[in-house]
């Protein structure tokens, strides 16, 4: 049976929690430069401004150009919903969902590809193509960490770890957990389109992938890619906020009152892990194409030595 509650708060939470960790990570990058920055709140602006807009559909596309947005952020709000931002509601969750995470968000980028390429435009082709290159050298690091944290669990399941997670003290100690966080962290970057990358806030055709398979979009259907891009940038947080710094198992209360607090911890971590993603940004340059193997390789080592040290040590 579906639990109602969890999927209201779920969603409300998502939804409203996403477009705040891109305003705090442009926030902590433009005032590392001396500059005031926009609002932290830009994004909600944008995406309520671009809601009102009408949308400008070239005549070369198809119905995939049309329903890409759509599916982009459907599959994006689902993934989210088999990631839970508190245990303490009974939430969806199955044998195997982390697995199933990783692949409905694969499902929007395909078909993010695909109307990349529908349009076609030099530079959704370009887009697709560098996008197609980057998830397939990133995915194996996604599934080993996974894996591994899901073996010391005995569950696949993304609420099960994180049950699991609560009796386990400060898991960023033990050297299994270390390094599948660092993995995942550099996954984050990846997966979400951040330096060292890519660079969402560009539109140079030499360094463009994320934003170049959206150069066509206006109106809804950029405001839909733009929230479910934003949603699965949140998932990922999520699952290194829950599963290596948990929280509920600090809070004595009952009732609504401790929901209340375990989102509002909840929320306190995701600003906690933005700002080290904008750190990380600060701290970095944007990576040549040809690069970006290396930075994919280093994250498949750090999840495959964490792995290994599962049954060398144990967690």
């Amino acid at each position: 049976m579906i639990n109602i509650t969890y999927l209201i708060v779920q969603i409300i939470v998502v939804i409203a929690i996403a477009p705040l960790v891109n305003g705090i990570i442009k926030k902590i990058k433009a005032l590392s430069q001396k500059r005031k920055g926009a609002p932290i709140l830009q994004l909600y602006y944008d995406l309520y401004k671009l809601l009102k807009k009408d949308t400008v559909v070239s005549d070369t596309t198809s119905w995939i150009f049309k329903a890409a947005p759509y599916i982009v952020f459907t599959s994006s709000l689902v993934a989210a919903m088999l990631v839970p931002v508190t245990t303490m509601l009974d939430p969806i969750w199955l044998a195997g969902d982390l697995i199933l995470m990783v692949y409905l968000l694969a499902l929007g980028r395909f078909f993010m590809m695909l109307a990349g390429l529908d349009a076609a435009s030099t530079f959704g082709g370009m887009g697709a193509s560098r996008e197609a290159m980057i998830s397939s050298l990133i995915e194996p690091s996604i599934l080993v960490s996974l894996i591994t944290v899901g073996l010391t669990a005995g569950s696949t399941s993304s609420y099960q770890i994180m049950e699991y997670m609560k009796y386990v003290d400060t898991p960023l100690i033990r050297p299994v957990y270390f390094m599948a966080f660092i993995a995942l962290f550099i996954v984050t970057i990846a997966e979400t389109a951040r330096i060292p990358v890519d660079d969402p806030s560009t539109h140079l055709e030499l360094t463009m992938v994320h934003e170049a398979m959206l150069l066509e979009y206006s109106g809804r259907g950029l405001a839909l890619m733009e929230l479910g891009a934003s949603i699965k940038q949140l998932t990922f947080i999520t699952l290194l906020a829950n599963i290596f710094i948990p929280h509920d198992q600090l809070i004595l209360i009952s009732g609504v009152g401790a929901v209340v607090l375990s989102v509002l911890i909840y929320v306190i971590k995701i600003v906690f892990i933005s700002i080290l993603i904008a750190v990380a940004e600060v701290s970095t340059v944007k990576l040549r194409l040809f690069s970006i193997p290396n930075i994919a390789a280093l994250a498949f080592i750090l999840s495959f030595i964490g792995f290994m040290q599962y049954f060398v040590l144990g967690r």
